[in-house]
């Protein structure tokens, strides 16, 4: 825009610069123009300029620019990254805890606890057998904790029900297609026991094949949770017994062994969302996969803490339940000159908590019992 002085010293718009000006507000107005030329030729802004500068123009260049993002938006999909983003430190304690080479304990001080993984194996005695025609339960071994149970009937889809003495009911699947012997812990102690099959008629109809009670009385209180079962399944022959054998040998107490077993699989292990989403009921992990993929969900987790700790004579029991409405998943110790220490690894839904180890081992049952809590947060349902 040019300015012209005049002879009063003022300044004042050229007339083409005026017309210009004046030609904008109308078009912006929806006014026509040709009225300002004789000839109806008037100066129009540049068309781009225009189009640019119209409200309802603007809109429109909105929506379809939001049509083309909605569009194209899925392609998206293929280039951002899915799932946990896993630390390079993590990948690397996992890759590390999948290979035997590397639980080499040359550079390391031995600790003074014994780590030699005692893996107590269950066995049938074929001397105290309740059985019919489809169903055989072993109880040979009871007053050790676990009875042996075999199906051989025709039946697809079979629950077995145990209630103890503590009348909570255990409902597990059976093996079919000819069955294998499983066994099963008796959590409850002492006491009598209701040992019930069910085969699948329809949907969710059962029919009774197989019903018996039991009385039993267990010689060691610590047994069943020492002792592998159907949940907590393990031999020495596992790449976890190994590693739990590795990572106990610079331990001087069991509490330093529940610490390090701790911060190895929660510095290693991955939550599996995919998992979580799609596992079915009566899922049962195995230990040497959950370790070697470095990955499961909750229920993984807790099962092969369990099983690691039990090699290396730790009495543990594997308990689920809620707290509130949120499935929570913990982990109970027994600890020399303290006791059963409940809540020792927990699960809240997102992370694992440990209890401080050190404050566990300077403190009395009463005041560790304090720390922990009453426990009515938390309602177990199940023990494995």
């Amino acid at each position: 825009m040019k300015y012209i002085k005049n002879r009063a010293n003022k300044f004042h718009i050229g007339d083409d610069e005026a017309s210009g000006i004046l030609i904008d507000v109308l078009y912006a107005n929806g006014k026509d123009p040709d009225f300002l030329s004789e000839d109806g030729n008037s100066k129009s802004p540049p068309v781009k300029e225009r189009f640019f500068t119209e409200p309802f123009t603007l809109r429109i260049f909105a929506c379809l620019a939001m049509l083309v993002f909605i569009f194209f938006s899925p392609l998206l999909l293929l280039i951002l990254p899915s799932g946990p983003v896993i630390s390079e430190e993590r990948a690397m304690a996992a890759k590390a805890m999948a290979n035997r080479e590397t639980y080499d304990v040359s550079g390391l001080v031995k600790g003074s606890r014994d780590n030699t993984p005692v893996c107590l194996r269950p066995t049938p005695g074929r001397k105290d057998i309740l059985q019919n025609d489809i169903t055989m339960v072993d109880i040979t071994n009871a007053e050790d904790g676990y009875i042996i149970v075999k199906y051989t009937g025709d039946s697809k889809k079979v629950k077995l029900r145990i209630t103890g003495p503590d009348e909570i009911v255990y409902t597990y699947n059976l093996a079919v297609d000819g069955g294998k012997e499983e066994v099963f812990p008796l959590q409850a102690g002492d006491g009598e026991y209701l040992i019930c099959v069910y085969e699948n008629l329809a949907a969710t109809q059962y029919v009774t094949a197989f019903s018996k009670k039991v009385t039993v009385t267990i010689e060691d209180k610590f047994l069943p949770f020492l002792y592998p079962n159907q949940y907590v399944d393990f031999n020495e022959g596992n790449q976890a017994i190994a590693y739990s054998e590795y990572l106990a040998y610079t331990a001087n107490s069991d509490l330093d062994v529940v610490s390090n077993v701790y911060n190895a699989l929660i510095s290693s292990l991955t939550y599996d969302y995919e998992e979580a989403e799609s596992v079915q009921s009566g899922y049962i992990p195995d230990v040497d996969e959950v370790l070697t993929t470095g990955k499961g969900i909750c229920l993984d987790y807790a099962v092969l803490m369990t099983a690691m700790l039990r090699s290396q004579r730790i009495p543990t029991r594997m308990e689920v339940g809620y707290a509130g409405t949120a499935y929570h998943a913990w982990i109970s110790t027994y600890i020399t000159d303290i006791g059963w220490v409940n809540g020792m690894i927990k699960f809240d839904g997102k992370e694992w908590s440990l209890m401080d180890p050190t404050f566990a081992s300077t403190t009395d049952t009463e005041k560790l019992a304090n720390f922990i809590g009453d426990g009515k947060n938390y309602q177990r349902k199940y023990i494995y």
